[in-house]
């Protein structure tokens, strides 16, 4: 947990310094620190959110449909993306979070990550502006924006990667579990994902082994593009 006043090192991960700390400090409380918690935000942050991402796509796409352009906004605003995000910050430890909350492992909670992502959006526009918000918004989905394609809407990244390495002839990718933490019903998957020839495994932490293997396909997908690009 990270109480007000020590927010130096979370303005840097964010890109954004709070005028207000105390809003931030909401942002990162959970129901069960406080009644004084998130959720009014999380509510504010997740309109905000929406009505973002739908114009970024709107402007990328000028051909899109309107069904492709919901799917697209669908796979980026959805709760695992933004727990994804708030992993990639580490939000995680800096949550506040009741006693029992902090036993079973809250902090590497999707739902709870995602919600506080959302909670903070909402704290910046009530601290500075719309404008601000959705600038700051924009920088954490930058690289998903800029490698989202309206080919890939209607399909997952463990199909894409298939897809991508049969059209290669390539071998297809192998999945590993390597580590289950948590109890059965609030469990956490660490999956790998192996390509023979790639420059290695990647690794992905979600809530079920589906959700953990998509990650970790989208990542070597990504790897395997670049390296594709870059030789």
């Amino acid at each position: 947990m990270i109480k007000s006043k020590e927010f130096s090192g979370l303005y840097r991960i964010l890109g954004y310094e709070f005028k207000n700390e105390q809003l931030l400090f909401r942002a990162l409380t959970h129901r069960s620190f406080s009644a004084e918690n998130n959720e009014r935000l999380e509510f504010l942050g997740d309109s905000i959110l929406n009505l973002t991402i739908a114009e970024a796509l709107f402007f990328k796409f000028p051909d899109g449909s309107e069904g492709d352009l919901s799917r697209l906004r669908a796979a980026l605003v959805k709760g695992e993306t933004l727990a994804e995000i708030a992993r990639e910050m580490d939000l995680g430890p800096c949550l506040n979070l009741g006693e029992g909350e902090l036993k079973s492992g809250g902090f590497r909670r999707s739902s709870i990550l995602a919600d506080v992502v959302e909670a903070i959006i909402g704290a910046i526009f009530i601290d500075a502006s719309m404008d601000v918000a959705k600038t700051v918004l924009l920088k954490w989905f930058a690289e998903r924006l800029q490698s989202i394609t309206l080919l890939g809407s209607e399909k997952d990244p463990k199909t894409l990667l298939q897809e991508w390495l049969q059209a290669r002839k390539k071998p297809l990718p192998v999945y590993e579990v390597i580590e289950v933490n948590g109890e059965s019903h609030n469990q956490q998957f660490t999956i790998s994902c192996y390509v023979k020839g790639s420059s290695g495994p990647t690794e992905a932490v979600a809530g079920s082994r589906k959700a953990a293997e998509k990650e970790a396909a989208s990542l070597m997908l990504a790897q395997l593009e670049a390296t594709a690009r870059d030789g």
